[in-house]
């Protein structure tokens, strides 16, 4: 094996079981924590642009966005642990996960409007995906604290 082989093998070897006890190990939580992954890449490259555009570029900024960026993605991982402290089937993490998809989505689009490229979202269908989240969560939100109730 070669030496970059290595590297990855023990990156892996530590990451994944990392990922699996903060996040959990479900088919939905990869597929949620890789979307929100995904529209973090999308909300930072268009903030870059965006402040490129606008002339509000700042080092300082963009390296305090990089802590704000781990920590909202540690959000749902509390979620998780919580939902591991109260017997919960993911409750929480999902509330978190949403909520937290949800922030991402509207500064993405938020930043992709104001680096000019409006023209070319479909804002009609990223409006009713917004609005699907927030009452998405909500419902989530209602329905853990009702479970929550039900088991003390």
């Amino acid at each position: 094996m070669t030496k970059s082989q290595i590297a990855a093998s023990t990156v892996g070897a530590v990451a994944v079981p990392v990922f699996d006890f903060l996040y959990g190990e479900a088919d939905a939580v990869v597929t949620i924590m890789a979307a929100l992954l995904f529209f973090v890449v999308m909300d930072w490259l268009s903030g870059i642009r965006a402040a490129k555009k606008d002339n509000t570029y700042a080092s300082k900024y963009g390296i305090d966005g990089v802590f704000r960026t781990f920590f909202i993605l540690l959000l749902p991982a509390g979620g998780h642990l919580i939902d591991g402290i109260f017997g919960l089937p993911g409750a929480i993490f999902g509330a978190l996960a949403i909520g937290t998809l949800y922030h991402v989505l509207q500064s993405m689009v938020a930043n992709s409007i104001r680096a000019g490229w409006g023209d070319w979202l479909p804002l009609p269908i990223l409006d009713t995906v917004l609005k699907w989240v927030s009452s998405e969560l909500d419902k989530k939100v209602k329905r853990a604290a009702g479970r929550n109730g039900a088991d003390e």
